[in-house]
């Protein structure tokens, strides 16, 4: 595939400024998104805006939502979280005003956490992010949409577990979680250590510093306690290099399995014949949708793709920033249903219609997505909305999921967890939960 290659010409797209996207009408919904195209982890932001930028496209050619066009603007943080909040800042007031925002970045999440509920700007955190913000009574423009890094590690532990031939089989067992040293890494560490108390595995815990280039000492820790799973919990490079150093330490792929940010192509393929074997977290099912062939048809044949290389499209990242993208849609459809259709929504109504979302198979196969992700529901309680996933593996030249069906993990463990933490957050911040209207 040509698509690594090409990176460089893929984000080539965007400055350290703001990208403006045509030319914005009054009557627009305009969406923030401090993105990155370049750094060490300009794979996964160009890929993840560029599917994004690709749906809104396809649905403003089909005349927007309800005659309403979609209008956005960009600004480089390159992951950086200081750069992050300085661009949120800038695009907050523009175009009238930003009505959500998305940042691809847990660190940046962290840093405008309690601005947006001050701007009434709802902020989505797609498969990252603060895992308690799933409460919406304590964070109520807050959307870890699909699934949060604390559900995701449920799941991995249900996994391993049936792989071993039943929880009870974990007992003794090592699992290794090797994470990237930041706020992403130690995010899912209250979800492992609880779980490693229950079911009686020992949870070992090596730090890479980021980017992650550099994984010697750690892999000869890993070499030196055996154990029988390694999580790998990574992003950017630290991923193929983890997968590239497993094999020279003699540690089969198949017993390692990575954060859904350690699965795409852009960390297997530099990986080369490493990654074979190797499996990973996903809250999409590989594969092609009706969606993305009209990407194909209606955008990219006529020259208006965002993406410099078309063999990217309907890849992992890409599938994730489509997949955001009809969320976000299906919340403005659903404000609208409300408070008026044919008129743009503001930050206020777009969080009510990302609150009562109900995305489920009918939808999705009304929009060509059908099983591409799992149906999501959300509420005042639950700004998550499934907490479903599945694994994939590389075979060497793609991904395929090998769990068939959606895995869930402890859901009242992971609720527990998200009630304890919330709640502390709400004492610190004076914060009297409860829904809003």
């Amino acid at each position: 595939m040509k698509h690594i290659k090409s990176l460089m010409l893929a984000t080539a797209f965007a400055t350290a400024g703001l990208t403006i996207a045509g030319t914005a009408q009054a009557q627009d919904q305009y969406i923030a998104l401090p993105s990155y195209r370049v750094g060490p982890y300009a794979a996964g932001g160009s890929g993840f805006y560029g599917g994004i930028i690709d749906y809104f496209n396809l649905v403003n050619q089909a005349g927007g939502v309800n005659g309403v066009k979609i209008s956005w603007e960009e600004c480089e943080t390159e992951y950086n979280p200081s750069r992050g909040v300085e661009c949120y800042e800038r695009l907050k007031t523009r175009q009238g005003g930003a009505t959500l925002v998305e940042t691809l970045s847990t660190g940046v999440a962290y840093g405008i956490l309690d601005r947006v509920a001050q701007d009434k700007i709802p902020m989505t955190m797609i498969g990252y992010g603060r895992s308690d913000a799933a409460n919406g009574k304590v964070f109520p423009y807050v959307y870890p949409l699909i699934s949060s890094y604390w559900s995701q590690a449920a799941a991995m532990i249900k996994y391993l577990g049936d792989k071993e031939g039943g929880m009870d089989k974990l007992k003794g067992k090592k699992i290794v979680h090797l994470y990237h040293d930041s706020a992403f890494g130690k995010e899912p560490m209250p979800v492992l250590d609880a779980l490693s108390k229950q079911y009686g595995f020992e949870l070992i815990k090596i730090p890479v510093a980021p980017p992650g280039s550099e994984q010697q000492s750690q892999w000869l820790q890993i070499r030196q306690a055996r154990p029988d799973h390694v999580i790998l919990w990574g992003w950017g490079v630290m991923n193929s290099v983890a997968i590239k150093t497993a094999q020279r330490n003699g540690f089969p792929r198949e017993k390692m399995l990575g954060v859904w940010w350690a699965g795409s192509e852009e960390d297997t393929i530099p990986s080369g014949d490493a990654a074979k074997g190797y499996s990973a977290m996903t809250f999409n099912t590989p594969g092609n949708y009706p969606v993305l062939d009209d990407i194909r048809k209606k955008l990219y044949a006529s020259g208006k793709g965002n993406l410099a290389d078309q063999s990217r499209i309907g890849s992992v990242y890409h599938m994730r920033g489509v997949t955001a993208a009809i969320l976000w849609v299906e919340a403005i459809r659903t404000a609208q249903e409300k408070f008026g259709k044919g008129k743009p929504i503001t930050g206020e109504q777009m969080r009510w219609g990302l609150e009562n979302l109900n995305v489920d198979d009918a939808r999705q196969k009304a929009v060509g997505a059908l099983g591409m992700f799992p149906t999501v529901k959300t509420s005042c309680d639950d700004h998550e909305g499934s907490g479903a996933v599945k694994v994939q593996q590389w075979d060497g030249k793609k991904w395929t999921a090998i769990t068939p069906k959606w895995i869930v993990g402890d859901k009242a463990l992971v609720r527990k967890l998200v009630e304890e933490s919330s709640g502390k957050y709400a004492d610190e911040k004076k914060i009297t939960p409860a829904c809003m209207k």
